[in-house]
């Protein structure tokens, strides 16, 4: 299986590989209807083909670039696959970009087709589409009302699967037999903490080296067979779950399975019974909280034992072990872990997490919990992952593993994690500049402060560009302490701030459960504005700060606090698709605020 990967001279030739080995099973697996329906191998090879060579009909060439703006569906998969069969490079774009977001997609991409999947995603598409006049084609997955169309002209999906599929195929793979590794897969555009996107020109042997990199990790550490099946949740748009979530699965010939989304994930996971999923910390944290709340409210043996679970789990990751724990887990393992393992449905081997740190109390947690948690880490530059923990090294939830197969590390005098190796992306799309900035020599600067400890694993400290700096020079990691803090009950989101500043201050989120149980038992009205303003409910967040400053050095230590006006979302841009959050917008919003906590 490995060899396959490495001897593939693209990813349209390794899928249709797949495709022929396994023709009849089932590939894809959405919703309709009320109910799980796949598609075979065999009929989105088949898809795949007719959409390329249906694209070629509209006149698009080798090289042209083709935005793909839609939720996790299999029309995705199929879509970008047929980009890259037309010979064409897919530009997949966010669906909570606005406007302007597409404007800049469009004009900076050059791109010559959109295939969007409904109506409500055409809405903020149209004007840019009008606006930027680059755009000849739009494809609609769903039933488009046909507005003035301007340049452009639009096409049906069903349409764009007509043809004959043998004919097709030919035609697909004598083109594909001239796409090298070296070729320009997908241009994705990095939502970034801050400033415009840029467009990270992968090319098909970064994915190939990411994903050969990830699946002897599947296959050497957890054994592959016929049923694996990965849980698509994050955006396909977004490069981890583009690699991690899509062509990983189709490497190891596994089924791919869409979410409906946050709300009904828990139902979903349930439902589909994955075997490995793909998430970022911040599902995990939501995860253990809920999960927490529902076993102390069962209360008795069930929060006994699950505090005896993770007692024992946090001194087996402290390498400190007492006499005992191997009964006490294995009583745990018998009345508690089937239950949780139950509510991820069973079959689950591993979730691996990427995209951000994950604070290593939540990776403890679900270790503790029965459930295997692989940290990875990465960037789109990268393809995206440098490393992953993996069993066989010896997981350790203060690193984020030893380098990948086929991936070099290093650490620069300053500390910045460089990597080198097929994964590293061949530039920035129309941007010389910024390329030379971050690939010297062929390494790739990162951004990222780290070290490698006694095995060869690496520990990310913190972002190099979010690093604070207080007004003493002592460095301080805002993401260590804002993990601390959204551990906490109280406590939604944390952003902290500090730079050139004699101490740390806090801009906090209060979490909405919480908060609404203790105006609840506090005989208050819920109303977040007025509880803010409430002494006693801050004095309440207030005492969840003092038990993070507890385990934070002194200059850690958050001294003053105030609170957000609303949660960080994606949609009022103060959180990127990935779930991380962008510093630059909260300070531009809530600078004023925070800068008057030094004079409190």
């Amino acid at each position: 299986m490995l060899s396959d990967i490495d001897s593939a001279n693209n990813l349209v030739e390794l899928f249709l590989k797949r495709g022929d080995e396994r023709p009849d099973r089932a590939f894809l697996g959405a919703k309709r209807d009320g109910a799980w329906q796949t598609l075979s191998w065999r009929e989105a090879a088949e898809q795949v083909c007719l959409l390329a060579e249906n694209l070629r009909t509209l006149g698009l060439q080798a090289g042209d670039r083709v935005c793909l703006v839609s939720e996790n569906r299999p029309e995705w998969c199929i879509a970008d696959l047929a980009i890259m069969a037309a010979g064409c490079i897919t530009v997949p774009a966010y669906v909570t970009n606005t406007e302007r977001d597409h404007v800049h997609i469009l004009d900076n991409s050059g791109a010559k087709a959109v295939i969007v999947s409904d109506q409500k995603l055409l809405g903020p598409l149209h004007g840019a589409l009008q606006a930027t006049g680059i755009a000849d084609h739009v494809i609609g997955i769903e039933d488009l009302h046909r507005q003035q169309a301007g340049s452009f002209s639009f096409y049906d999906w069903s349409r764009m699967l007509e043809g004959d599929a043998v004919t097709a195929r030919k035609a697909v793979e004598d083109r594909i037999a001239k796409i090298g590794r070296g070729d320009t897969a997908c241009i994705i555009y990095t939502s970034g903490t801050g400033g415009a996107p840029r467009g990270v020109m992968q090319h098909h042997g970064a994915i190939l080296c990411n994903i050969a990199g990830a699946a002897e990790i599947l296959i050497e550490d957890f054994g592959i067979d016929d049923e694996e099946r990965f849980l698509s949740f994050l955006p396909a748009s977004h490069a981890y779950e583009h690699t991690g979530g899509q062509f990983l699965p189709i490497s190891v010939g596994a089924q791919i399975y869409y979410s409906e989304g946050l709300e009904k994930l828990a139902s979903n996971i349930e439902e589909t019974k994955p075997t490995i999923m793909v998430v970022v910390p911040r599902l995990f944290e939501v995860l253990r909280t809920r999960i927490m709340k529902q076993v102390t409210k069962q209360g008795g043996l069930a929060e006994k034992l699950m505090m005896t679970a993770l007692e024992v789990g946090e001194r087996r990751a402290q390498g400190n072990p007492k006499f005992g724990d191997g009964i006490k887990d294995a009583i745990v393992g018998r009345l508690l872990k089937p239950k949780i393992r139950q509510r991820f449905g069973g079959r689950i081997k591993a979730m691996v997490s990427g995209g951000a740190p994950l604070n290593p109390e939540v990776g403890i947690f679900f270790e503790a919990m029965g459930l295997t948690m692989l940290q990875g880490y990465g960037q789109t530059e990268a393809g995206p992952v440098v490393a992953c923990n993996r069993p066989s090294a010896g997981i350790a939830m203060h690193s984020v593993g030893p380098a990948m197969r086929g991936v070099e590390v290093r650490i620069a005098e300053d500390g910045e994690i460089l990597c080198r190796g097929e994964l590293v992306m061949h530039g920035y799309w129309q941007n010389q500049a910024e390329t030379e900035r971050t690939i010297k020599d062929g390494w790739l600067h990162t951004g990222d402060i780290g070290h490698l400890d006694e095995k060869n694993r690496i520990v990310i400290t913190d972002r190099k560009k979010d690093m604070i700096v207080n007004d003493k020079g002592d460095n301080i990691a805002p993401q260590k302490v804002e993990g601390m803090l959204t551990l906490q009950p109280e406590i939604g989101q944390a952003m902290v701030a500090g730079d050139k500043r004699p101490y740390i201050v806090g801009l906090i989120v209060p979490d909405a459960e919480w908060s609404l149980e203790w105006a609840r038992e506090n005989d208050k009205k819920f109303d977040m504005a007025m509880l803010q303003d409430d002494p006693e409910f801050r004095s309440a967040v207030r005492k969840a700060v003092d038990r993070v400053n507890k385990d934070l050095s002194v200059i850690e230590k958050v001294r003053q606090f105030t609170f957000a006006d609303e949660g960080f979302t994606i949609e009022n841009e103060e959180m990127t698709p990935s779930m991380k959050i962008r510093r630059h917008k909260i300070k531009a919003r809530y600078g004023v605020r925070l800068d008057g906590l030094y004079r409190s």
